[in-house]
């Protein structure tokens, strides 16, 4: 097996907690290394592309005692490798002299963490902003209570995990349910975010401890889930959730975020940040109605920038009753994202196995109408049996009760 070429960025910087984000960031990435060089004479002479592959150079530098020397240093790495500048202050002497180097971006203080990497990467590989795709957000919303909002997020998250064949995407379910979350349950994992081992710093939470806090499913499905607590209701700083979602799109392509149905201070944020947003509802009266006020209540508060789709899930055939598919599709309009099958039998089997619908099932109406909606016109690769995932299928729960 060829092992991936590692390549080593060098930091030119004396400000200590920006070196720790920029190590914390690289800290288990499979193809960037990271050295901290000190501001010293020798140091900044073996300063060369030969050395390193990229250069993080902190222009506040250019204030200091050794100004001319990191300048120096700066301009002769640049003629031969890719630079990244971060900036603190940004001046006009240091603009005019960045226009006479090779700048492959500048970044300025506080420097995200997934801005951080993305542009390494970037600046590595060669290729432009356009062409490195950034990490895809999709959120989905329980328009009311009991719809099947959590199962829609988990199966999304399989399906983009085989989206491509040769190289399946890196996905992370982020459960932000903190109070009565199922996603670690549907999926039959131990939850390990600790809330509160961050929330009151979370600066805290870098690569590193969140590696520690991520759930890992058998088919690499990674989660973010912490343990829930029905009896308690708390609402955390939005600070703690940006600086999740922050430090999840950094190492994951695609991000499914799993929202509860109450709003709180930081559900604004994470809407306006989604790439596809989904409301989750079913086809009845009430159901309908529920999605009209929340389709409502989310272009109230983000002024018509958030654009939610409407998935009907469990649809039975054309409906029944008082509610026909023409009279949803007539009320809901352009918002209408498609159906669902309704398969109780199936999608139980998968939540009581923790496993993808495919391996049930394979290509069910399920799995081809969520497919549809979240990948339209994209071949589905669907997973291996039963048979051929963990010996008798049983969920750990129960394994250790019959132990």
């Amino acid at each position: 097996m060829t092992e991936t070429a590692t390549t080593c960025i060098a930091v030119l910087s004396n400000d200590e907690p920006f070196c720790d984000i920029v190590q914390s960031a690289f800290h288990t990435h499979t193809a960037l290394d990271v050295a901290i060089v000190p501001v010293t004479g020798d140091a900044l002479t073996d300063l060369a592309p030969d050395r390193f592959g990229l250069l993080i150079a902190d222009t506040d530098l250019m204030r200091g005692d050794n100004a001319e020397a990191v300048r120096w240093a700066i301009s002769r790495f640049a003629r031969g490798g890719p630079l990244l500048l971060v900036t603190g202050v940004l001046e006009p002497e240091i603009v005019r002299w960045m226009v006479r180097l090779k700048v492959a971006d500048l970044l300025t203080k506080p420097v995200g963490i997934s801005d951080l990497v993305r542009a390494a990467e970037r600046a590595v590989s060669g290729q432009n902003e356009d062409e490195v795709p950034s990490a895809r957000f999709r959120s989905f919303v329980p328009a009311s209570g009991g719809v099947g909002n959590t199962t829609l997020a988990i199966q999304t998250g399989f399906l983009l995990m085989g989206a491509e064949r040769h190289a399946p995407s890196s996905t992370c379910i982020v459960d932000l349910n903190f109070q009565t979350g199922a996603c670690a349950d549907f999926l039959d994992l131990e939850p390990r975010f600790q809330i509160e081992e961050i929330e009151h710093q979370p600066d805290r939470l870098d690569l590193q401890l969140l590696e520690v806090m991520l759930s890992r499913h058998s088919s690499g499905l990674a989660l973010v889930a912490a343990p829930s607590d029905p009896a308690e209701m708390r609402s955390f700083d939005p600070e703690m959730v940006a600086h999740l979602l922050d430090l999840v799109s950094a190492y994951f392509d695609n991000v499914v975020i799993d929202m509860p149905r109450t709003w709180f201070p930081w559900t604004e944020a994470v809407l306006m940040g989604s790439d596809e947003i989904y409301l989750t509802a079913e086809m009845t009266v009430p159901g309908i109605r529920h999605a009209q006020r929340m389709l409502a209540a989310i272009a109230r508060k983000t002024d018509n920038r958030a654009k939610p789709k409407v998935i009907i899930n469990r649809f039975d055939g054309k409906g029944g009753g008082a509610l026909m598919m023409k009279d949803v599709a007539d009320v809901l309009g352009d918002a209408l994202a498609g159906t669902v099958s309704n398969n109780y039998r199936l999608v139980r089997s998968a939540i009581d196995r923790g496993v993808p619908l495919d391996v049930i099932e394979q290509d069910s109406a399920v799995a081809r109408d969520l497919a549809g909606i979240i990948l339209p016109g994209t071949t589905r690769r669907t997973s291996k049996p039963l048979s051929a995932w963990l010996a008798g299928a049983m969920p750990q729960a129960f394994r250790r009760k019959a132990a």
